[in-house]
Parts: structure tokens; sequence; C-alpha cells
């Protein structure tokens, strides 16, 4: 099988092992994700990010080809037990294009929709082991066996480290595959790295009897390391954390938490049986679940306009008319968390006010992530020519600096009507960043802040 891709070119699956995803492929399970945005609502900030699952998926499983690739033309210094065989690379390529197989409509977001509902990792588990999906079916008729390894190796659990490290760690192919795509459907450059020269510079670790593990090579690897992390970091800060995202993101979780709260009185309302059932219980069955889709979604929450609830009615009309929330970043004093408290409080008063209900049209939004941290569970080291072993964090004064480190974006988040009245009780200048969905106010749009190892994800 032969396709192209436009972020990796030329994009082969012609080996014998890599027949598993050809046969992947043809599952409902799997084609599915074509129905899913990769990126939530971010295409209400970047135009063209309107890319799927489905394409991510099968970027990582060729990025995963690739390593396989890598590790072949090392397994010399490997003793033979530990070499890969065809039944390790096809769990490889099966777990890197299964890995997001459980997400559910627009992605990340959707796992906040129910407070106690599980996570998209946890759905895919059950699509792989559950025996009514073509997943299941497929992988039970390559092997017996392989729906429960698959399910490990997604986990990042294998009796190879490396194989391990490469579905599940730092340096993984999920993360090689969805920086770039991201960086290139939004139409930035900050999420650009070497994949060519990563890949190269892998090597393992043999040292100390342990297993061998993935490790870079310590004369050629630290610039590709160091730009895959930057990567990272840069995506968050620029995209991810993007005001406008968050805001859209913010609004939708508001519709589905203002629709829960009515759903517990008035339940005549037309709701897709597993949305229903999420809200209400956290909980509903692979079947249910698995018919949620974007469109799906899109098409009930037009419905949701003309819902008898004037607030459910007007947060919905909000969306589709992308009127999304004003956004105020909080810095110094502000950001801290009785600093947030206390802006959120006035802002709260105003809304009431206004006549807005301040659980529906305020609120406080403090995404964070930690810029490097060295897995434990995959740990990979930095392997110098004479046998000697470091962390990355040892080596590189960079990455040395970021270990531990949380970039933090603090927002309010208010509806575009209270915007003067914020900025008159605020007193904000010309310094303060009130960010509309299509501007700024002010110099600051960009700007986060790195705190300490202190910080929680």
């Amino acid at each position: 099988m032969i396709l192209r891709d436009p972020v990796h070119g030329l994009v082969a699956f012609e080996k014998p092992e890599e027949s598993i995803i050809e046969r992947l492929l043809e599952a409902r399970d799997v084609q599915r994700l074509r129905r899913i945005r990769q990126l939530g609502l971010t295409s209400l900030a970047y135009p063209g990010a309107d890319h799927t699952r489905f394409s991510h998926a099968l970027g990582a499983a060729h990025v995963m080809a690739r390593f396989l690739g890598r590790m072949r033309n090392l397994e010399h210094e490997l003793a033979p037990e530990h070499r890969l065989t065809r039944e390790h690379a096809e769990e490889a390529l099966a777990a890197a294009l299964l890995h997001d197989v459980g997400h559910g409509p627009f992605s990340h977001l959707f796992e906040t929709v129910a407070e106690k509902s599980v996570h998209h990792e946890t759905w895919s588990e059950r699509v792989v082991l559950d025996e009514s999906t073509d997943v299941h079916r497929i992988l039970k008729s390559v092997r017996p066996d392989l729906p429960g390894r698959v399910r490990r190796l997604i986990l990042g659990h294998h009796e190879l480290p490396y194989l391990a490290g490469a579905v599940s760690g730092t340096f993984d192919v999920d993360r090689a595959d969805y920086l770039l795509r991201d960086a290139h459907f939004t139409g930035v450059s900050y999420g650009h790295f070497d994949l060519d020269w990563l890949l190269r510079s892998f090597c393992l670790s043999l040292g100390g009897g342990r297993l061998p593990s993935l490790a870079i090579d310590g004369q050629k690897g630290l610039p590709a390391i160091e730009s895959f992390i930057l990567a990272r970091l840069f995506m968050f800060q620029q995209v991810y954390f993007h005001k406008a995202s968050r805001a859209s993101e913010w609004l939708l979780g508001r519709i589905f938490a203002r629709l829960r709260d009515v759903l517990e009185t008035e339940r005549s309302f037309v709701v897709p049986v597993g949305l229903r059932e999420l809200l209400l219980d956290g909980k509903t069955d692979l079947g249910s679940y698995l018919a949620l889709d974007d469109p799906t979604m899109w098409t009930f929450l037009r419905t949701l306009e003309d819902h008898p609830d004037p607030v459910t009615s007007d947060l919905s009309k909000r969306l589709s008319a992308r009127r999304l929330p004003k956004t105020l970043e909080l810095f110094g004093e502000d950001a801290t968390p009785e600093g947030r408290r206390r802006c959120l409080e006035l802002v709260t008063d105003i809304a009431r006010r206004r006549g807005l209900d301040p659980t529906s049209y305020v609120g406080v939004d403090t995404p964070s992530v930690i810029a490097f941290e060295e897995s434990t569970k995959a740990p990979i080291s930095v392997r110098f020519r004479d046998g000697t072993e470091q962390a990355p964090s040892e080596v590189s004064f960079l990455l040395g600096r970021l270990r531990g480190q949380t970039l933090t974006r603090p927002r309010i988040l208010f509806a575009d009507e209270l915007r003067k009245d914020v900025e008159s009780a605020l007193g904000l200048g010309g310094t303060r960043a009130v960010g509309l969905a299509g501007g700024v106010f002010g110099d600051r749009e960009t700007q986060g802040s790195l705190k300490g190892p202190e910080a929680k994800l």
C-alpha cells in the first residue's frame, strides 16, 4: 500500500509485517477517526487545522515503520532474544495506528464533557479488547494473543523496552507525528524539528545488565532532541494554548455543563444516547460511544440553538457564530491562585449585575504543560562512544534548564458584552492583554510564565 501524505510525502506499507496496517484500515473503528478532527476546535483559531485523527494515526504508523528500520540496522549489537521479530513489528505497527482509536468527538476536549468519564486511553483499550469491534476481530485473526499484546504496548509495556518507549515515551512516534502534522495544518513553523536526524540518532542503551532500551547518540543526537523538545514547548505556547482555541473549548464545555443540568429535570429533549448517558451517568456502552463523532455532535449542537432553555440556546448560538468569550491573560500577582480568585470574583460580580449567569458566562482557564520530563517508565539516555551514558538533562544545558519546568497560561474568560466593564473595573492600560477571538489589545499575546518543579500539570 502506497499513500501520499502532506507531512511525510510518500508513505509506503509494503513489507509483509506491514500488511497489518492495510487490514486494520478496513475496520469501521479506524475509519471513524476520519470524522474526528485532530485538534478539536482549533480551526476556529487556525482555519487550516481541519486534519483528522485518521491522518495522524497513519502518520504515527509511518514513523513507527521508519523507527523499526533503524532498530534493525542496530540488531547486530543485540543478543538474538532481544532482536525484533516479525511478530514484534506487527505489534508495534498496530499499536502506533491504534493508539488514539478511542478518541471521542473534538478529541481531548470531549474528555472534559463528563466529569466521571474515562479518558480516551481507556476507550482505546476497550476497542482493542472488545470482541464486538472490527479492530479486535482483525487483530485476533492475525494471532489470538495479538489484541492483548497491542493493548499492553499502547500502555507502554513490552518485553523490549526500546519498543515500549517508541509507543509511549518522551520521543514516541505519536509526538513525532503530531508536532509536524499540527504545525503543517495550522501554518506555523514552531513545531518543525529534524525527524530524519532524530531517527538516525537513535541507538541502544546496553549497559548495567538491563534489557536494551532506547538511547541517543551523544555525538550527533543532542541537537535533534533539543529541537524536538523546543518544538513541543512552542506548539503548546502558540497553538494548543491559543486564546481563541481555549475560549472556544471553554464555551463548548459550558454548553455541555448547562445541558447536563437541564437534563437532570427535563429528559424529553432528543440527545444522542452516548452523550446523554455520559452527561448524566459518566459512562456508556462502547457502541454508543463509538457512534459519537464530530459531524454528529455539530448537528446536535445546531438543534440546541432552538432549545427551550435560554442559556443553552444562547451559548450554542454563540459557538455557531464564533462569538467566543473574550480573554484576559493574567500576569504577576494576578496569575497566582489568590490573584485568579480575586479577578474571577470581580468579573463574576459584573456578570451578575448585567443579568448573566456567572457559571455559564465567566470562568478561569489555567492550561499548563511540563516543558521536559524524563520518563521513568521508558527512560532514554545519551550514549557516548566510550560506552558511558548520561541522562539528557545532565548533558544538555537547555534540557537541564527545562527539566521539571511548567509553562502556564492563566486567563479569565467572560462574555464579550462584559469587555468594557471588565476593562474599567480592572483598570486596564495598554500593557494588559485582553484578547478577542480575532486579535489582541496590548503587546503580550504570546507570553506565558515558566514556573518551578512544584507546579503541577
